[in-house]
């Protein structure tokens, strides 16, 4: 009997294949959510350091001026990073997953070098312009490094792999969240003040640049390009395997099988992929799916607080600027805590859709109760220090967080980087990184403008979140199946497979059967036989799932 912290493998696995290697590849290409992840926290509490707003006059500006100045600040950034993932798709599919990294880590470090140019006499323009490259590297970067992680995984542990990158994102997040509250308490306003944060910028960009010619590039995206010799090198090398061993058999049976499925079905070149998505409704439908996961996840308002935690314990009744970014450095570092334990226990134990279902629901009732304080408390009180109303409105906001972090914060780049079929993969992980920025753009473009409108110190800002949240457990329960365990190749027959509360569990077990005649055939009649009779088993399953 299996307990909690069992692994669900797809067939029998080598303790060989869980190797360090596979966990260093994925580590040093998350550097790239490093980058993203400190951008999402520093840039809010840089924007309201004392030193940075007295430099660019911020005092001078009307309450809206001000507010659409901060907006394009922060969302310029998104704008840039949405594009930047369509960019990557024609690099990663000419130039593969780690040539890519290369080239827009430099794209990302030209950006960051702008930005310290900036000053009170210049203006803002060279910031606006380096976060729009900043933001062209990061979108490029946030498509290729889950689909390379997930290429190279094995199925058992792909969650907790594809983890990495969350768990670099947050690590990345709670360096954000507390230097400018180092920095305040302990260097005076100035300058050279506020240019730190945007210089620590280049510290995760140079590590990624060099790490990324170490790391060896996916086999799956060089068998796509007929480079099969150093694909089977890289495999072993990463499955810490020899060629001969039967689960590197099996496996590269399977990467055969499903390029000779894509080479039938939809040729290969850059264009069938397109051509595949518009032919079939249910590629479109996976495609929609993954898009509607970022939507729900900026809709929990976990953007809203990144770039603007200022504002936001603003509403809830913290004052001062140094308690403020304490609070929101506490916030990062609950995010990154429990990422750990997202990472290590929840996500490949309790499986993508309990997650999602768990945090949607814990979630929002946190922040229907955060709304119900705000909107009661009386904003002319300005003693400086938190009512019991308000100490109870921190611990459910740190309570929410709890809820979140575990849940949708990493969850949707984990399905995205794995329910594609290989046909498919790159052009649906440059949806699904588009989906992230264009939505994140709409809430990090408009959060000033919602806390200005919407109630009595932006509580109608909560509800919005609250209700979201709510919503998203109907999308998930009827529309999402689990992901957990299936290998990449047979998440068409995943997504084909009704119920979907039930087709994870019917995959696995078609998969054990189809494992055991291939064993069986492997032992008495050798291993070509073997895959022949794979073969057969899996054209079977496909006819009875279209059946």
């Amino acid at each position: 009997m299996g307990g909690f912290l069992t692994l669900v493998e797809d067939r029998p696995t080598p303790k060989n294949v869980y190797n360090w290697r596979v966990y260093a590849s994925a580590a040093i290409a998350s550097f790239a959510s490093c980058m993203i992840g400190y951008d999402s926290a520093f840039i809010g509490t840089t924007l309201a350091l004392p030193a940075f707003m007295d430099e660019f006059k911020f005092g001078e500006m009307s309450d809206s001026h001000l507010a659409l100045v901060k907006s394009n600040i922060v969302s310029i950034y998104q704008a840039g990073a949405f594009f930047g993932s369509f960019f990557a798709y024609p690099s990663a599919f000419y130039l593969g997953r780690k040539l890519s990294l290369i080239i827009f880590s430099l794209v990302f470090i030209l950006g960051a070098g702008l930005m310290l140019g900036a000053n009170g006499d210049r203006g803002l323009g060279l910031i606006y312009a380096g976060r729009v490259l900043a933001g062209i590297g990061v979108g490029a970067a946030s498509m290729i490094t889950p689909i390379y992680i997930s290429e190279i995984a094995p199925p058992a542990i792909r969650g907790r792999i594809v983890g990495i990158y969350e768990l670099g994102w947050q690590i990345g997040g709670l360096v954000g969240f507390w230097i400018n509250y180092g920095l305040s308490e302990t260097m005076a306003p100035s300058h050279k003040q506020w240019i730190i944060p945007f210089a620590v910028q280049l510290i995760p960009a140079g590590l990624l640049l060099t790490g990324a010619f170490w790391i060896r590039e996916s086999p799956r995206w060089l068998l796509s390009k007929h480079r099969r010799e150093q694909a089977l090198n890289n495999l072993c090398w990463m499955r810490n395997l020899g060629a001969e061993e039967l689960y590197m058999v099996e496996e590269v049976a399977m990467l055969d099988a499903a390029m000779e499925e894509q080479a039938a079905t939809i040729g290969e070149g850059f264009w069938k992929p397109f051509k595949a998505v518009g032919r079939s409704r249910k590629v479109q439908w996976r495609f929609i799916l993954g898009g509607l996961l970022f939507m729900w996840q900026n809709g929990s308002g976990i953007n809203a607080i990144n770039y603007y935690s200022p504002t936001v314990f603003e509403a809830i009744g913290v004052s001062g600027t140094n308690t403020g970014f304490l609070t929101t450095g506490i916030f990062g570092v609950i995010k990154t805590v429990l990422t750990f334990v997202w990472m290590f226990f929840l996500i490949d134990n309790l499986g993508r859709r309990n997650l999602l279902i768990i945090g949607a629901a814990g979630g929002s009732i946190c922040m229907w109760i955060i709304g119900g304080y705000i909107s009661t408390r009386d904003v002319s009180q300005t003693s400086g220090s938190l009512s019991s109303g308000g100490i109870a409105a921190i611990f459910f906001f740190y309570l929410w967080t709890a809820f979140y972090t575990p849940s949708w914060n990493g969850t949707p780049w984990v399905i995205n980087s794995e329910m594609f079929d290989m046909n498919t993969r790159g052009l649906g992980q440059a949806s699904a990184a588009a989906n992230n920025w264009f939505w994140n753009f709409i809430i990090s473009r408009f959060t000033p403008q919602m806390f200005d409108t919407m109630g009595n110190s932006g509580c109608g800002v909560f509800f919005f979140f609250a209700s979201m949240m709510i919503a998203s457990i109907v999308f998930v329960w009827f529309l999402l199946p689990e992901t957990k365990s299936i290998p990449l190749e047979d998440m068409d027959r995943l997504f084909e497979t009704k119920p979907v509360r039930k087709a994870n569990k019917i995959i696995i077990d078609q998969d054990r059967e189809r494992d055991a005649e291939f064993r069986h055939d492997a032992e008495g009649a050798g291993l070509s036989v073997a895959k022949e009779k794979m073969d057969h088993v899996e054209k079977t399953m496909e006819r009875d799932s279209d059946i």
